[in-house]
C-alpha cells in the first residue's frame, strides 16, 4: 500500500527484455539503501518487488501482465521513474490510499501553464471515467493528484512547482503516457452495489419464477 507521495525520482540503469517480460535496474538515493529483497516499491505507480539489491541500486522483475497494463515497457536506460516505498502503519497519509495496481494508461493531450501552476488534461480509457470525480483523487504515474474537472476527453489535474520538480510529470509533454490508478474506494463501492443488485434481482427472479410455475401451469 502506498500514499501517492513520491519519495524521489530514480534513474533507470538498465532495462532488460526477457521475452514478454522484463527486468528493471534502478538507481535511487541512500533513502533506499536499506530496502530489503522482497520489499514492495512503487515505480511510476506500479507495485513491484525488489529481487536484487546492491546499496541503493535495486532490480525488479516486470511480468507480461504488468507490461500490458502499464507504460513500463516504454522505459529505457537513463530515464527517470517516480519511486515510493510502501507505507508503514504509523506513516502519515499525505495523499490517498494507492494500491500500486494500475487500472489503465492515459495520454497527456494538453499541457498549459498558468501563473505558478501547470494544467494537464489526460485522456483516460472510457471505462475508468466513472471512477474519476471532480475534487476526487487519482494516481498519475504514482503521484496522488486532485481531479480539477472531468471533461469529454478525460480529466484535468493541476500541479505546483514543487510537484513538477520532485516527480517526472513536470518533464512530460503532450503525447506522453501515464499510468492511472483510480481511487480504490469508488471501485469497492461499485462492486458492493453491483453484488447487492445482482442478489436482489436473482431473489426477485426466483420468486417470480416460482409464482409463474405455480399459477401459470395450473397447479
Amino acid at each position: 500500500m502506498f500514499s501517492g507521495i513520491v519519495a524521489e525520482v530514480g534513474q533507470v540503469k538498465a532495462y532488460r527484455s526477457q521475452g514478454n517480460a522484463a527486468s528493471l535496474t534502478i538507481a535511487a538515493s541512500q533513502a533506499f539503501a536499506d530496502a530489503a529483497i522482497g520489499e514492495s516499491v512503487a515505480v511510476n505507480g506500479v507495485c513491484l518487488t525488489i529481487v536484487q539489491r546492491q546499496g541503493s541500486i535495486f532490480t525488479v522483475d516486470v511480468s507480461p501482465e504488468t507490461l500490458r497494463a502499464t507504460n513500463l515497457g516504454q522505459l529505457r536506460a537513463g530515464g527517470g521513474v517516480n519511486l515510493e516505498r510502501s507505507l508503514r502503519l504509523n506513516d502519515l497519509l499525505g495523499g490517498h490510499l494507492v494500491s500500486g495496481h494500475i487500472d489503465g494508461v492515459g495520454t497527456i493531450i494538453e499541457k498549459r501553464a498558468e501563473a505558478n501552476a501547470i494544467h494537464y488534461v489526460i485522456q483516460a480509457p472510457t471505462n475508468l471515467m466513472r471512477y474519476i470525480v471532480p475534487k476526487g483523487s487519482v494516481a498519475v504515474d504514482g503521484i496522488s493528484l486532485t481531479v480539477v474537472a472531468c471533461l469529454p476527453a478525460g480529466f484535468q489535474v493541476t500541479i505546483i512547482p514543487h510537484t513538477a520538480a520532485v516527480t517526472t510529470i513536470g518533464r512530460k509533454d503532450v503525447g506522453a503516457t501515464v499510468n492511472l490508478e483510480c481511487d480504490m474506494l469508488g471501485k469497492y463501492v461499485e462492486r458492493l452495489l453491483l453484488a447487492r443488485l445482482e442478489g436482489e434481482n436473482a431473489e426477485r427472479g426466483g420468486l417470480m419464477g416460482a409464482l409463474l410455475r405455480r399459477h401459470g401451469s395450473g397447479e
